[in-house]
């Protein structure tokens, strides 16, 4: 643990103190060495827990999320590079170091086993967030926006800060390892029942559950490049991940709480991905589309068979890949163009087209077309739905269909038509871009041959 941790802490004297020359290349470097020292918690072992401390320990549930939280560091300083080409140098230095400090909580919040560092750490990484979205946003809604994500996660975490209090009270220990031994508390009661939904509540609204989704597309539409890429690849996945956790430390008595969320996720993915399909905007597009991605998640992760796990987990990845590779894009997009509305940065692909073969790939992940582990978790997260009840085949059916239809309105939207008279020439594609990309879908494609490292 300490082998990735403290490199990653490293990182922040790096930021503060490399020569202005080599700056990103540093930082860069440095974050690129972590991502690759991480790749090791994929490899599966015998023991059900890996490097384990006295607070931290790695289990199969937090392997491939602590290896894409490692991974996607590096890529978020490399999209971040021509964001800030006009900022001093205090202030790249400033944001850099806010980028790194998400890290190590994310980090901490995936691997603990003890509930209230969980807890600390799943309540910390909102402050670096906040502070990215509100100090780098480009719009003047951004204030608006982190109003929303701060009382959001803040006013449903309370009840979960004293669920873990009331458990604690109850068992006489955090420990995750020991919690699952102690005898479950067998007496339905209003007390459990309450307790069942605070600790759902929030992560519900983390990850987000349609109907508590209001604060995502507004943080999304509102952050920077940087800010996207975190919250659609890590930050959602933190709910799921907390929903995982928890459902298995809950007494069996909470069976018919979850009616109402299946309803509501599943009715979700179905609302936000027609919501899609009449969006002028291309980034609050693809912050719908991750609602409904995640609905998917939540229904499956409430169900709590082995296959409905499997299931969550491989989309949380293939869905943190695919969502932060299409900000990215809408990114190169948005520097060219100065624009977001979908009517006036349309028909590009005469203008880059390297970057519509990017596009190309992207959104064929994100429409879970076969060779990509994206369609691997849908099928998975379906079966296990359809044998829970036979119904969730008619909504999760016509989410697919509608899923389908909006890519490809993003994709001919964005990449073909004619071009806007405004639009003479634009600068060209270059090389930090499609390696960025690269970074994205390589390893999207190279983990459907070797699917049990996330699975």
């Amino acid at each position: 643990m300490l082998k990735i941790l403290l490199p990653t802490l490293m990182l922040l004297p790096t930021a503060l103190l490399s020569p202005p020359k080599h700056l990103w290349a540093n930082t860069t470097l440095h974050s690129l060495l972590i991502a690759t020292i991480s790749l090791q918690w994929l490899l599966p072992t015998y023991y059900p827990n890996k490097a384990l401390t006295q607070w931290t320990g790695i289990d199969s549930i937090s392997s491939p999320l602590l290896a894409l939280s490692c991974w996607l560091l590096p890529l978020v300083i490399m999209a971040s590079q021509n964001h800030l080409q006009q900022e001093p140098l205090t202030r790249k230095r400033i944001f850099i170091t806010t980028v790194i400090l998400i890290q190590p909580f994310i980090i901490l919040a995936f691997s603990a086993s003890e509930l209230t560092l969980f807890y600390i750490s799943f309540e910390a990484t909102l402050i670096p967030t906040m502070i990215l979205i509100t100090r780098w946003g480009s719009q003047p809604e951004r204030l608006s926006a982190g109003i929303y994500l701060l009382f959001y996660t803040l006013i449903s975490s309370l009840p979960l800060l004293i669920t873990i209090m009331y458990l604690h009270a109850q068992t006489g220990t955090l420990h995750l390892t020991i919690i699952k031994l102690a005898p479950p508390m067998s007496t339905p009661s209003w007390t459990n029942l309450l307790s069942s939904l605070a600790l759902l509540i929030a992560f519900m609204v983390k990850a987000p559950l349609y109907g508590l989704h209001l604060w995502l597309p507004k943080a999304h539409v509102e952050a920077p490049i940087a800010g996207s890429m975190l919250l659609a690849a890590l930050l959602l996945k933190l709910g799921g991940y907390g929903i995982m956790r928890t459902t298995t430390l809950m007494a069996p008595l909470v069976n018919h709480l979850h009616y109402p969320f299946l309803a509501l996720a599943l009715w979700g993915a179905l609302m936000t991905s027609s919501i899609c399909l009449r969006q002028i905007d291309l980034k609050s597009m693809i912050a719908y589309s991750s609602v409904s991605h995640m609905g998917l998640v939540i229904a499956a992760t409430l169900i709590q068979t082995h296959w409905a796990f499997t299931g969550a987990m491989i989309l949380m990845i293939s869905h943190g890949l695919t969502s932060s590779m299409l900000f990215c894009l809408a990114n190169t997009n948005y520097e060219r163009t100065h624009s977001r509305i979908l009517l006036l940065a349309r028909g590009l692909q005469s203008l880059l087209p390297l970057m519509a073969t990017w596009w190309l790939l992207a959104n064929l992940t994100n429409m879970a077309l076969p060779p990509t582990t994206n369609l691997m978790a849908e099928l998975t997260i379906m079966i296990a739905l359809f044998n829970w009840s036979p119904f969730t085949l008619i909504l999760t059916g016509i989410a697919t269909l509608l899923t389908a239809s909006y890519t490809l309105f993003m994709l001919l939207m964005t990449q073909r038509g004619p071009l806007p008279t405004h639009i003479q020439s634009l600068q060209n594609s270059n090389t930090r871009e499609h390696l960025l990309m690269t970074l994205h879908i390589l390893p999207l494609l190279l983990l459907i041959l070797k699917p049990e490292l996330i699975s």
